[in-house]
Parts: C-alpha cells; structure tokens; sequence
C-alpha cells in the first residue's frame, strides 16, 4: 500500500475511534441491541442457513445475541479463525457455544481446533466489523487486510456491522479492499 493511502487511512482510524471513545457503556449497549432487532427484520437473516459472525471487541456492537438466536434456529453458525501457517482466516463451526470459543491469537474469541472449517464460499450471510464505513459498501477495518483477504472468498451477502458513528462520508480504498453488500447500524440499512 502507498504511504499516502496509509496516511489517510490512519488518519480516519483516529478520527471515528475518538467518536466511539465518547459513547458510554450504556448507549454501546443499546445501540447494540437495536442492531440486532434490525437485522433480525432483514430478509436476508431470515433466509440464511450459514452465518460467519465476528466476536466484538469492546468498541463493536455487540452481535452476540444474534449468534445465540442463529443457533437456537438450528443455522450454522461460525466464526473467524486465525490460521497460523497461513496467516488468514477460515470460518470454523460451532456447535457448543459455551466452550467452543477460547480466546485466540490476538485476543479474540475464536472457535476451538476441534470446530470443523465450514468454506467461505458457501457461507449465505457474513457479519462484517470495521472502524469505518462509507454507504456505498466501502469498509475501513484495523489495518492488516486479514477480513479484506476472508471477504474475497465469500459468495454471499457481505454485511458491515456499525455504531451510526461509523459511518463517513469517504473512506480511501486501495486495489486490495473488498465492498460490502449491505451495512447495518442502530438506525439504518443501506444496501450498497
């Protein structure tokens, strides 16, 4: 990546975190919850049989309860795990979500070796995190291009996950960067 692209996508970065800093625990939580209830209004969660989610760190919106309510339905639900000898990640099943996700590489939930790898090709539905997102299906994530390199495999619907503070006008995007069908926030669906 060119510096001035970098640049920029760090001075971005720092911006929208400093909008995230200002919520309170209390309006993290509710704007998380009013996500949830939207998505689950959407034609695509009611159709989808295969789900890759993402564990939220502590400025993402909690979609956690979503992954229960997939579950419950008998949906496949996975999440992200980091490969080590090839440095990106697959989607890997779980069956038992209370100890089928240790804590992995970079201090996130991940699903257990034990958990089968389900191919990101077939997956109907991908919950996307980011720091930024632009209404046209732009996404800036954290930087290491690791969800960029998994979303070029995917088939399915593509949907980035964010705070109405996420949203901006424009984000810089390099050859590499991969659009999102639809984003969702506590106030919002765009389709891209």
């Amino acid at each position: 990546m060119s510096a001035p692209l970098d640049s920029a996508k760090a001075g971005l970065r720092q911006q929208v975190r400093a909008r995230l800093a200002a919520l309170t625990p209390p309006q993290r939580e509710a704007a998380s919850l009013q996500i949830c209830a939207r998505l689950r209004q959407q034609e695509i969660w009611r159709t989808a049989n295969s789900i890759l989610f993402f564990s939220p760190l502590p400025d993402e919106p909690d979609i956690w309860p979503l992954l229960e309510a997939a579950h419950a339905l008998g949906k496949t639900v996975a999440l992200p795990r980091f490969a080590a000898d090839t440095k990106v990640y697959t989607a890997a099943c779980l069956l038992d979500l209370r100890s089928d996700f240790p804590i992995g590489r970079f201090g996130i939930r991940e699903p257990a070796a034990t958990c089968a790898e389900f191919p990101l090709n077939r997956l109907d539905l991908v919950l996307v995190p980011g720091v930024a997102f632009q209404s046209d299906g732009c996404r800036l994530g954290r930087g290491r291009g690791f969800y960029d390199r998994l979303l070029a495999a995917v088939r399915g619907t593509k949907c980035g996950v964010a705070f109405d503070e996420q949203l901006v006008e424009a984000i810089p995007v390099g050859p590499l960067d991969v659009r999102l069908n639809c984003i969702i926030t506590p106030t919002r669906w765009i389709e891209t």
